[in-house]
């Protein structure tokens, strides 16, 4: 059994000093698609499959490619009509399978952090060797093919070892989305650097409104307007965040756009949000530190 590994300090939602966004707008809101690529036959790990049928899993394979052939095109095209940047979780293999991919994201201004180099590898059981050649290889592949320096960090498929917060911050990393405790930034012990957590939802991802809870695009598009609402309404005493992950080969199939653009056209003519990326969200939690 593992103990609590006191990764960040208890500090109730009612007893905070107020926290501010720019513009005073009490909620920052960021949209994090994730860019992923998904092997046909990926090598077996002996803690988890990576698709529920034998390899190669041609569906799920297929499925997943909808998203980098034609569901991208859509979500991107939708976020920049509506002023919304992406902060990219991304599969960095990515820049080498489908560069034209990661050529349109970074020419639309979006920022990139690593979601691990497939999320068909899994993190569970790897050495601190292992952990630091991926972080590694994350920052060097992104920067070679964007020019950026990836400063967050989502674990592959949400895999981690015990040593990852630690492994991303020593490796200069400014944020990880791994954490889901909270609906404000708060700051993560670790053994050196600094990095703080950027709240990334589970509730409201499009995986789990469309493959959990079963939702039609009409109710997934509802939850998120809520969700919006709520925080704004909260953000007034003290600011929050409300992040909208997506994957392309969901939210970017024809019927399901048009619903999720209306909650986009909704949230940027509310006036309450500051529609924003990870990384200036971390930064002004920094700055009030």
């Amino acid at each position: 059994m593992i103990a609590d590994p006191g990764l960040y300090p208890y500090r109730p939602w009612r007893n905070r000093p107020p926290l501010r966004w720019p513009g005073n707008k009490p909620v920052a809101v960021w949209v994090a698609p994730n860019l992923e690529y998904y092997e046909l036959d990926p090598p077996p790990h002996p803690r988890r499959k990576s698709w529920p049928r034998p390899h190669p899993d041609v569906t799920g394979f297929g499925h997943r490619d909808y998203g980098n052939r034609a569901g991208h095109w859509r979500m991107a095209d939708a976020m920049t009509k509506h002023g919304f940047p992406g902060s990219v979780s991304l599969s960095v293999a990515l820049c080498q399978h489908h560069p034209d991919i990661v050529a349109d994201a970074n020419a639309r201004g979006w920022e990139f952090f690593s979601h691990g180099i497939y999320n068909t590898r899994y993190a569970y059981d790897m050495t601190p060797e292992q952990e630091r050649a991926i972080i590694a290889d994350s920052i060097e592949t992104v920067r070679a093919a964007t020019g950026q320096t990836i400063r967050g960090w989502l674990a592959p498929a949400l895999t981690h070892t015990t040593n990852t917060l630690d492994l991303i911050a020593e490796a200069g990393l400014a944020y990880t989305c791994d954490l889901y405790h909270d609906d404000a930034p708060t700051p993560v012990h670790t053994k050196s650097g600094r990095l703080v957590s950027i709240p990334y939802s589970l509730e409201v991802n499009d995986h789990y409104g469309f493959f959990v809870y079963n939702m039609s695009p009409r109710d997934y598009a509802d939850t998120l307007i809520r969700q919006y609402q709520r925080l704004a309404a909260e953000g007034e005493s003290s600011g929050t965040v409300m992040c909208i992950p997506l994957h392309a080969y969901l939210i970017g199939q024809p019927h399901r756009i048009g619903p999720f653009a209306e909650v986009l056209r909704h949230i940027a003519q509310d006036g309450r949000a500051w529609i924003t990326t990870a990384s200036a969200i971390a930064d002004a939690w920094i700055a009030q530190q």
